[in-house]
């Protein structure tokens, strides 16, 4: 029964584990610039699941991606060459950690922002809210919990 369990626990372990998406017909024989493929499309947004790279992604336009990224690599482009010419065609958008620049401002700085109003109204709100009573019960209080008490029984 542990040994079951144990390998269970293994299997859901390494089926938890990315897999990658990058076909051997698509790999580079140079292992250099295979790294350099895999290292950018590591860095590039799949457009059709938009929270994966396009490394990890199984979609065609992906694929289609990674072996732009490679036709670039083999023609002698610089990664920022590549870079710079896949935002050309699809924008900011298409890299998974967007410049930070005057566009792109609000996205860098709305998780900010958001927490910051958030611990305000925190704030406000506790300031807001009535002091609990340092004392007990006054005398006249307690009388009439007791009485109530008394008239559920």
């Amino acid at each position: 029964m542990m040994l079951r369990r144990l390998f269970l626990a293994v299997f859901l372990v390494f089926a938890a584990l990315p897999a990658f998406a990058v076909q051997p017909d698509e790999m580079l024989p140079d292992p250099a610039m295979e790294a350099r493929a895999r290292a950018l499309s590591a860095e590039l947004r799949c457009m059709v699941c938009q929270n994966e790279s396009i490394d990890d992604s199984d979609a065609p336009l992906a694929r289609d991606l990674r072996l732009l990224v490679r036709d670039r690599i083999k023609a002698g482009d610089s990664d920022a060459a590549v870079k710079a010419f896949l935002v050309a065609r699809y924008g900011d958008f298409i890299l998974l950690k967007p410049p930070f620049e005057w566009r792109t401002i609000a996205l860098w700085t709305a998780p900010f922002l958001l927490l910051a109003a958030g611990a305000i109204g925190i704030a406000v709100a506790a300031r807001r809210r009535p002091a609990a009573a340092a004392e007990g019960l006054s005398e006249a209080e307690r009388t009439k919990v007791e009485e109530i008490l008394r008239r559920d029984r």
